[in-house]
C-alpha cells in the first residue's frame, strides 16, 4: 500500500492535511513505527516521502440499514424498501414489500447484523380485531416475541404478538404526562399494556382506571405496575369500555381515547363520563383536524355541553395523506 512516510511528531497534522485535500486513503488504518508514520494515500503526492507498506485494511461500518445490503440487492430495490423500523425493546419489526418476499431472509439477517438486538419481525398483516394485534413472522436472531421496552423512565413488558404497542408514540405520551396535574382522575378507555398509564402514574400523584378488550394486555399492564415505582395509582379492568362503564359511579377529570380507527364511536361514552372541565385526549385517522373537531363538538352537542379545543397537532403519519392526530378539547355544560 502506497503510504506517505512522515516523523511521528508530524503524523497528526499531515493526516489531517491529507484528509482535508481528499488524497488519503479511508480504508486503511495508519501505521507507527518508533520514529516514522504512516499515511495511506490515493495516489502519489510529491511534497512527500512514498513508501510501500503492509497496512491492516478498516473494518467498514455500515452507517446505516441501506448500506449492508449494497451486496445483495439491486439500488432500485433498496430504494423500495421502507429502511425504518419499530424497535421495542429488544426487538426490531420489518415493513417489506410484496417485491422484496424473496428476498426477506436477507433483509432480516441483515437487521439483526445492524441493529444488534435479539430478534427480527416481519409484518405479515395490517393490525386487526378487537384485540388491536398484526400477524407477525419470524425472520432472523432468536424466536423470542417477549421483551421489555423501556421509555422515559418506564418499563414496559409486553409481547409483541399478542397486543398492540406502537414506541413511535413516546413522544406524545409523555406530552401528555407533561400536561396532567396531581390529583386528577383519569380514564384510560383503551390502555393496551399501559404506556400512558404507567408513564403518568410514575411521574403524577393521580388515580388511573386502565380498560382494555385484550385479556393479555391486561395481563402486562398488570406485570407493568409491579414493575415501576409509581406515584399514581392503577386500577386494571379487562373488557369492552362500554360494558365496564356501566359500573363507574364517577366523573374524570382526563379522559384518555387512543384509538384512532374507531374512539369516534365511543364519543358518546367519553362525554358522558367527562367532569365539567375535564380534558379529553381524542385521536384518530385523518387528513385533517376538521372531522375530529366536528365529532367532537357533535358528541358534546347531543348532551347539552360544549367543548374548547385547546390543542391539535399530528402524532406520526400513517400513509401518505394521512395522519395519526390528536386533538384535546376541554369539555364543559353549556350555559
Amino acid at each position: 500500500m502506497k503510504c506517505v512516510k512522515v516523523p511521528l511528531k508530524q503524523l497528526n497534522d499531515t493526516r489531517i492535511k491529507l484528509m482535508e485535500k481528499g488524497q488519503m486513503n479511508m480504508e486503511y488504518r495508519i501505521k507507527a513505527s518508533d520514529e516514522f508514520g504512516y499515511i495511506p494515500i490515493n495516489e502519489d503526492i510529491d511534497e512527500y516521502e512514498i513508501v510501500d507498506v503492509e497496512l491492516e485494511p478498516l473494518k467498514r461500518v455500515a452507517h446505516n440499514f441501506s448500506e449492508l445490503l449494497e451486496d445483495e440487492l439491486s439500488s432500485e430495490e433498496i430504494e423500495n424498501l421502507r429502511t425504518s423500523f419499530d424497535t421495542i425493546g429488544d426487538i426490531v419489526i420489518l415493513e417489506i414489500p410484496e417485491n422484496l418476499q424473496d428476498k426477506k431472509q436477507i433483509i432480516g439477517d441483515a437487521a439483526l447484523k445492524f441493529t444488534k438486538r435479539k430478534a427480527i419481525y416481519m409484518k405479515k398483516s395490517a393490525i386487526k380485531g378487537t384485540t388491536r394485534i398484526r400477524d407477525l413472522e419470524f425472520l432472523s436472531g432468536e424466536d423470542d416475541s417477549v421483551t421489555i421496552h423501556k421509555e422515559h423512565g418506564a418499563r414496559l413488558k409486553l409481547d409483541v404478538k399478542e397486543v398492540y404497542f406502537s414506541p413511535r408514540l413516546a413522544t406524545e405520551r409523555k406530552r401528555v404526562m407533561e400536561n396532567v396535574k396531581d390529583g386528577e382522575k383519569i380514564l384510560d378507555m383503551f390502555c393496551g399494556i399501559g404506556p400512558f398509564p404507567i408513564v403518568i402514574a410514575r411521574n403524577k400523584n393521580v388515580d388511573i382506571i386502565a380498560v382494555d378488550i385484550n385479556e393479555e394486555a391486561i395481563r402486562y399492564l398488570n406485570e407493568n405496575i409491579k414493575l415501576n415505582k409509581l406515584k399514581g395509582n392503577i386500577e386494571t379492568k379487562c373488557g369492552d369500555i362500554r360494558e365496564v362503564s356501566k359500573s363507574f359511579n364517577m366523573k374524570f377529570d382526563r379522559i384518555i381515547m387512543n384509538l384512532p380507527g374507531l374512539a369516534y364511536t365511543f364519543l358518546d361514552i367519553a362525554v358522558d363520563l367527562i367532569e365539567d372541565g375535564g380534558i379529553i385526549n381524542y385521536y384518530e385517522f385523518s387528513d385533517s383536524y376538521e372531522q375530529g373537531i366536528k365529532r367532537l363538538k357533535d358528541a358534546c352537542s347531543n348532551v347539552e355541553k360544549q367543548v374548547e379545543i385547546i390543542n391539535t397537532r399530528k402524532v406520526k403519519s400513517t400513509s401518505p395523506g394521512e395522519w395519526h392526530v390528536a386533538i384535546d378539547g376541554k369539555v364543559r355544560t353549556r350555559k
